[in-house]
C-alpha cells in the first residue's frame, strides 16, 4: 500500500495538473470505486459534475481535492490505486473512475485533460464528502497528524507513544497515533534509530522516541526527493512514473543482505500479518 511519501508525490502532481480546473463528464466505471458513497456512483457523479478543483491536500495516506462546493473528493489509493493525468481518454482494463478537467476561464491552463483513477485490485475508492471545520473530509477527520505536518509537535507525539504499553512498531502503524507510516517506513525509521520494533514503547526513553520520530521525518523527506518507493508498476505518480527510493532502503526488503551500518545479515520475521526487517546487531531488543 502506498505510504505517506508516495501519496504526497501524487498530491503534488494533482496540485500542479488538476487544481484550477473544472470537473466534467465524471464517470464511475466500477461500483467498488464508489462503495462508500451513499447512492453509489450515480450520486458521486452528480455531486462532482461541474465543480472546480480548488486545492490538493493530504493527511497520512489519504488525499483529497477541495472544490468550490461543500464536497471534497476524498481519494484512497488502496493497494494499487493510481491517479493519472492524461491528455486524452483511452481504454484501460482497470479504469475505475474518470473525469474530464476543463480549463477555468482566465486560468493558465488552455487545454483540457483527463483524470483517470486506475485500480487493479479495487481496494481504493473516490468519495464526495463534506469536510469538518478545518476542511478535512469527515471520514478521515480522526486520522492523526503525520511526520511531515509542519504543525506536528514531535515532543508531544513522543509522550503519546511512550504512554502505549505495546510494541513500538505496532504504535507506529496506528494511524490514530501518527499517520502515514506503513511497513516500509516503520522498518526504515526503526533501523535509523537503532530500535527493535518489538520493544515496548513504554520502556523506550522519551529522548530515544524523539530521535526515532526525527529519523522518520528524515527518511520520508529523502523518499520524497526520489519520488517514493516502487517495488512494481502499481505505484506511479500522476505522469505514470515510478519512484526509486527502493534503491536506498537499508532494512525493508533487504533480508539476507549485509546491514549497511555493521555488515550483519538483515533478518526478517513475521509481524502483524506482515514482515519486519531489522539488523539483529544494531537493533537489539532491550
Amino acid at each position: 500500500m502506498p505510504e505517506l511519501p508516495e501519496v504526497e508525490v501524487v498530491r503534488r502532481g494533482l496540485a500542479d495538473h488538476a487544481v484550477g480546473r473544472r470537473l466534467h463528464r465524471v464517470q464511475v466505471s466500477h461500483p467498488r470505486a464508489a462503495r462508500n458513497q451513499s447512492g453509489g456512483g450515480a450520486a458521486l457523479e452528480e455531486l462532482l459534475e461541474g465543480a472546480t478543483l480548488t486545492g490538493a491536500h493530504r493527511r497520512g495516506k489519504f488525499l483529497w481535492l477541495s472544490t468550490d462546493r461543500p464536497e471534497r473528493l476524498l481519494v484512497h489509493l488502496g493497494m494499487s490505486g493510481q491517479m493519472l493525468i492524461k491528455d486524452h481518454q483511452e481504454p484501460h482494463p482497470h479504469l475505475r473512475a474518470s473525469a474530464f478537467l476543463s480549463p477555468v476561464l482566465g486560468a493558465e491552463h488552455t487545454q483540457g485533460t483527463w483524470l483517470h483513477f486506475i485500480d487493479q485490485r479495487t481496494f481504493g475508492y473516490w468519495h464526495a464528502t463534506p469536510g469538518d471545520a478545518q476542511g478535512v473530509p469527515l471520514p478521515v477527520a480522526h486520522i492523526a497528524q503525520d511526520l511531515l505536518d509542519p504543525a506536528l509537535d514531535i515532543a508531544a507525539l513522543a509522550r503519546r507513544i511512550k504512554a502505549r504499553p505495546t510494541e513500538i512498531k505496532r504504535v507506529l502503524l496506528n494511524q490514530e497515533v501518527v499517520s502515514g507510516i506503513g511497513n516500509i517506513y516503520a522498518d526504515e525509521m526503526l533501523w535509523e534509530a537503532r530500535l527493535h520494533g518489538r520493544q515496548r514503547a513504554s520502556r523506550v526513553s522519551l529522548a530515544r522516541l524523539e530521535e526515532l520520530l526525527w529519523a522518520g521525518r528524515g527518511v520520508m523527506e529523502r523518499a520524497l526527493e526520489q519520488g517514493g518507493t516502487s517495488f512494481d508498476s502499481l505505484y506511479v505518480n500522476v505522469n505514470g512514473e515510478s519512484g526509486y527510493f527502493d534503491l536506498s532502503l537499508h532494512a525493508y526488503g533487504r533480508h539476507g543482505q549485509p546491514c549497511p551500518r555493521c555488515g550483519t545479515e538483515i533478518r526478517r520475521e513475521a509481524f502483524m500479518n506482515r514482515s519486519s526487517h531489522f539488523c539483529p546487531r544494531c537493533q537489539r531488543p532491550r
